[in-house]
């Protein structure tokens, strides 16, 4: 649909007290009260990019701190708060005693770790590359975190978690204890989509992954089609090119059974930004969701030279009712989508006015057809198993 198109239908249905009414039934709708703790370390603005889908679901579905207070996505958090200038503040939980922890796991019905890869130099002061990677100002799980989970776990009540919670900078010692406690083991891989792998066009591909490529491959870059980009903990790269080693460069989400039909996930749904290999316990947690990648036989060749398969979960769910958990293998709470739209019930069937899917980098279609349905169903199983 056309900018055009979409304006017009805008300006029909303010005309006709469609945007009124649906606010009118958001408003007028029952609060609910549900505590959770977020907990962000990779906070650049007040605008809380790295969060901010699921503070939209809170809001849309009017899911409260308190009886009667709305959560704020500048606020209600556990991380780092930037201020003016280059100044910030540091409040996570690093700074609870075990005690201070215990009672947060009583107040709180669920944690949600959006992302823990933190805030680093380049980023906060004032830099001109920031593509190239420096020295760390606050990330990383942290051994309170690990705490935290293992009271929740205790408590049967409800993790999620993913990208990016336990790759760098998380230290070893503290992923191993994470892996350990929810059966599940990262490669050390993550990867990302690219609509352009060449250089001169593509001033966004990070300066850090084209150096530790070339400096595997004698100072050469031959790439520029677009493609997905693997990456090491140590620093491997690998490239995987659309028509070298893909027939299409764009990775996709397959959702099973239970995703469909329980989550209200769709059966398949492009993923342009960044992921993680996970390696499950499929004993202990259910695949809900894989992400593909579409390799020919060379890129096959490829990805099993470097223990590395097309097929990776997407999403992960504890099957057994010892505990509740969820991993989610990519960057799925980052959407560029507006608080503004969450006061307006019934939101969702004008989904298709919020993105153009003729771009191949637009996120915002993942949000409504993948992210909102399945956090909605996971809050809405949440709410019920809080009746008990």
């Amino acid at each position: 649909m056309t900018r055009k198109v979409k304006k017009l239908w805008i300006v029909l249905a303010a005309a006709a007290g469609i945007p009124l009414t649906m606010w009118l039934c958001w408003y007028l709708s029952p609060k609910t009260k549900m505590v959770a703790a977020i907990i962000d370390k990779t906070v650049l603005t007040s605008a809380g990019q790295e969060h901010i889908s699921f503070l939209w679901i809170l809001n849309h579905e009017k899911l409260t701190k308190t009886a009667s207070k709305f959560y704020k996505i500048d606020h209600d958090y556990f991380g780092f708060f930037p201020m003016e200038g280059e100044k910030f503040r540091l409040k996570g939980l690093e700074r609870f005693n075990n005690d201070q922890l215990q009672q947060l796991s009583e107040d709180i019905n669920l944690v949600y770790f959006t992302d823990t890869y933190g805030i680093y130099r380049n980023e906060w002061y004032t830099q001109k590359n920031n593509n190239e990677r420096s020295g760390m100002v606050y990330g990383g799980m942290s051994s309170q975190d690990i705490e935290l989970l293992k009271q929740m776990k205790q408590k049967k009540k409800l993790i999620i978690t993913e990208f990016n919670s336990i790759g760098s900078p998380t230290s070893q010692e503290t992923r191993k204890q994470f892996e350990d406690m929810f059966a599940m083991h990262w490669t050390g891989w993550t990867g990302r989509f690219f609509e352009s792998l060449d250089t001169t066009r593509n001033k966004e591909l990070p300066r850090w992954l084209i150096n530790n490529y070339k400096r595997a491959n004698n100072n050469n870059w031959p790439f520029k089609k677009s493609g997905i980009a693997l990456v090491s903990d140590q620093d491997r790269v690998i490239i995987l090119e659309d028509g070298r080693d893909l027939k299409d460069p764009m990775p996709h989400i397959i959702s099973g059974e239970y995703g469909q039909k329980v989550l209200g996930l769709p059966e398949e749904i492009k993923y342009a930004f960044w992921f993680d290999v996970i390696q499950p316990n499929r004993a202990i947690n259910t695949q809900v969701a894989s992400f593909r990648m579409d390799v020919n036989q060379k890129g096959q060749v490829l990805l099993k030279a470097n223990g590395l398969s097309a097929v990776f979960p997407a999403v992960l769910m504890h099957k057994k009712t010892d505990y509740r958990f969820y991993y989610f293998s990519g960057d799925f709470c980052d959407n560029p989508v507006s608080l503004s739209s969450s006061y307006f019930k019934g939101i969702g069937a004008f989904k298709w006015l919020f993105y153009d899917t003729s771009n191949p980098m637009e996120r915002s279609s993942f949000f409504w057809n993948f992210y909102r349905p399945m956090m909605t169903n996971i809050l809405d199983q949440e709410r019920e198993y809080n009746k008990k």
